[in-house]
């Protein structure tokens, strides 16, 4: 309990062993007299006791130790070693390959081709034409003609025109204006200022770490490694190569079907209005007929396969397994102690004092005046006249007669007759024949040998040199600070409070009193 509280207790405690006299008060709690006490004590003799005692108090303080420690650093280690490797160098071969030329061969030749032909024959005719001729006769006459024209008359007048104009009056006038001027003083004052600054103060502990180290075990295991070859495996191959050569071949096409016009011959009349002989030509009909036939040659490609062996290159893949070691690296983990001192910073704050000058604007009103001239505009009217003068157009209406000649055109019949003479075609077949020249193809069918180019993998094996790395690990020793705990004993001193036995009642109060 805390000091007042017990205080508190002891005081109650009292107060109810003093009333003797009352039986039943505070629910019978003092009823009970001496606590079964022959003679009660008084209240000085009962109270409790506080001694001082000095007790032992065990504390763990570290103590600074310095430890070797090891670390592994890896090196990089450059091994050499030679392996087999194959490469694959193309070599040009030649061989013999025979092909066929069909080369054409090309001869002139006649052929016979009848042909019909028409050959117009004139024959000259004469025919007599009456005809009437219709004549014109022209006459002159003469017509009044009556028609009213517009003469324009110009008259000049004028007139006095009033307006008004403004005209500006420009004057100058002074005024007088006040205004105020603020004019900054500035004026140097002193103040003392305290300020707190904040003193570092070192102090060095120390503290002991607990830490774990991974330390590296090293096992040499074997592993099986499968590589993939490419072995080279020789066959022969029969390959089909397609040729072929030309042929001629000759075909007789009928001749095109063409079209052409056909006048049937024409015949003279008299013209019932004019009395004239007229030619009628005859009507034109298209009329068709075919050209000889012609004869075509035409290439027909013949094909031609032939079987040859070639030899032949396939590289068929090959697994090869071989054991190879490595090293498997493990972690071990290794608890270990170190001691290790620390510095705290504590901030001691420490109050100093200085001086500071200020400047102190203070704005300061001042009156002035001022002179200010200005410009006032006045319009004054003022009124003018003009005289102007206008034009003003009068139509005035007049009758004249005017003389026209014209002249009349009168047509008078007058028949003739004149001799026309005319020619007739009359067509007359003819059939001729002539001779045609045409070439005609022959192809002819040739061997030959050429030289053809084919390219064959060799492989070749020639042996490389390779670095590879390798990481070798060494140990580093380094030293470091470690806090090692150790238990002191130390006495110090505690307040006890020692009871007084007064009966069952006090010895309750008083040990509640130590608790």
């Amino acid at each position: 309990m805390k000091p007042s509280r017990k205080s508190l207790l002891l005081a109650v405690v009292s107060v109810f062993l003093a009333l003797d006299t009352v039986a039943a008060s505070y629910l019978g709690v003092a009823s009970y007299r001496n606590c079964g006490i022959v003679q009660p004590e008084p209240f000085c003799q009962a109270r409790a006791e506080y001694h001082t005692v000095m007790r032992t108090r065990r504390r763990v303080v570290f103590d600074r130790q310095q430890v070797t420690c090891y670390k592994t650093v890896y090196e990089t280690v450059m091994d050499t070693k030679e392996i087999d490797c194959v490469k694959y160098v193309n070599e040009t071969k030649l061989r013999d390959v025979q092909y066929t030329v069909t080369r054409p061969i090309y001869e002139t030749k006649y052929r016979t081709c009848n042909y019909t032909i028409t050959k117009p024959i004139w024959e000259t005719k004469t025919r007599n034409i009456n005809y009437t001729v219709r004549k014109p006769v022209w006459e002159t006459k003469t017509r009044s003609v009556p028609y009213s024209t517009i003469k324009p008359v110009w008259e000049t007048k004028s007139r006095t025109l009033n307006y008004t104009i403004r005209k500006p009056v420009y004057e100058t006038k002074i005024r007088t204006t006040q205004y105020t001027v603020r004019r900054p003083v500035w004026e140097t004052k002193s103040r003392t200022v305290s300020y707190t600054v904040n003193k570092p103060v070192w102090e060095t502990k120390t503290r002991t770490i607990n830490y774990t180290t991974r330390k590296p075990v090293y096992e040499t295991k074997t592993r099986t490694v499968s590589n993939t070859i490419l072995k080279p495996v020789h066959y022969t191959k029969t390959v089909q190569t397609r040729t072929g050569h030309f042929e001629t071949e000759i075909i007789e096409c009928p001749g095109p079907i063409r079209s052409r016009v056909v006048r049937d011959p024409g015949c003279w009349t008299c013209d019932p209005c004019t009395g004239r002989r007229i030619f009628i030509p005859g009507s034109c009909h298209v009329v068709q007929y075919q050209c000889p036939p012609r004869q075509i040659c035409k290439r027909v490609w013949v094909p031609e396969v032939h079987t040859r062996e070639i030899p032949c290159v396939r590289y068929q893949r090959e697994v090869v397994q071989k054991q190879v070691p490595y090293t498997v690296c493990r972690w071990v983990n290794e608890q270990k102690q170190r001691t290790c001192s620390y510095r705290v910073c504590r901030m001691v704050p420490e109050t100093k004092q200085k001086t500071m000058n200020y400047n102190v604007c203070r704005v300061v009103s001042e009156t002035k005046t001022r002179q200010t001239p200005y410009t006032v505009c006045r319009i004054v009217p003022e009124t003018k006249s003009k005289t102007i003068n206008y034009r003003v157009c009068k139509m005035v209406r007049e009758q004249k007669v005017k003389n026209i000649q014209y002249r009349v055109c009168r047509i008078v019949p007058e028949t003739k007759t004149r001799t026309s003479t005319y020619r007739v075609c009359r067509m007359v077949k003819e059939t001729k024949s002539k001779q045609v020249p045409y070439t005609a193809c022959r192809y002819q069918t040739e061997k030959k040998v050429k030289q053809v180019p084919y390219t064959v993998c060799k492989p070749v094996h020639y042996t490389r040199t390779v670095v590879t790395r390798r990481c070798v690990p060494k140990q580093i020793p380094y030293t470091m600070t470690r806090c090692v705990p150790r238990v002191i004993c130390e006495q110090i001193p505690v307040t006890v409070c020692v009871p007084n036995p007064c009966g069952l009642l006090r010895r309750r109060i008083l040990l509640d009193c130590c608790s």
